[in-house]
């Protein structure tokens, strides 16, 4: 499993590059913004779409053993709670926080994806499906944002680290659906974010007034 998510981060990271490289000139800083937000909205859908199919099969003693959102391992990262706090945050900070919460997602998507066919859940077919699809517009938006970087002439030097240590979600079958929501409605909490933050660079891009953001 371990090697597995070496893999992942590999294929991440080379997707990233090589989308780096193709004519970053050619569209303009707010279709870009523009199109980045629209897959960040539709990485927020999904996950909401998938947390409901979880939600259908999901017991009262799960719902107990579910750790709690402080427990998430992006946690740590100190980012701002409304949108007032982002506007006051400057362009090139919101975009290393939001380039630093997707990147944390890139092993953990690759673990759900993993383990979504072997769930306890009737619906585990439409989960793995849905996961795929999950990984497929991170890695899509996080070429976007590697763009954008390009574009805006800002730097990778202040990305967060945010280590992702877990290989397995348990041995029993309730445990692992358990730690499969846990994770994902972690994920829900941060494409939420991500999507705010988005959505502030581009009005601010767009030069718009603060109370029209």
């Amino acid at each position: 499993m371990a090697r597995f998510l070496q893999g992942s981060r590999l294929y991440f990271a080379v997707t990233v590059l090589m989308c780096a490289f193709v004519s970053i000139n050619g569209v303009g800083l707010n279709d870009l913004l523009e199109r980045a937000s629209q897959l960040s909205d539709k990485l927020h859908s999904l996950s909401t779409s998938l947390t409901n199919d979880l939600d259908s099969h999901f017991t009262p003693i799960g719902r107990m053993m579910m750790p709690r959102p402080s427990m998430c391992h992006t946690s740590s990262l100190q980012i701002p709670n409304d949108k007032d706090q982002a506007l006051r945050v400057p362009v090139d900070e919101l975009l290393a926080l939001t380039r630093s919460l997707l990147l944390a997602w890139s092993d953990p998507l690759a673990l759900l994806s993993s383990e979504a066919s072997s769930l306890a859940h009737p619906q585990h077919s439409t989960i793995k499906s849905k996961t795929r699809e999950l990984q497929d517009n991170i890695n899509s938006l996080g070429a976007g944002l590697e763009r954008l970087v390009h574009k805006m002439g800002s730097s990778s030097e202040n990305l967060s680290d945010l280590p992702f240590l877990i290989n397995n979600l348990g041995q029993d079958k309730t445990s692992r659906l358990v730690n499969f929501h846990f994770l994902l409605s972690c994920f829900r909490r941060d494409s939420h974010k991500i999507d705010s933050f988005l959505k502030v660079l581009r009005c601010r891009a767009a030069k718009k007034r603060p109370e029209m953001c």
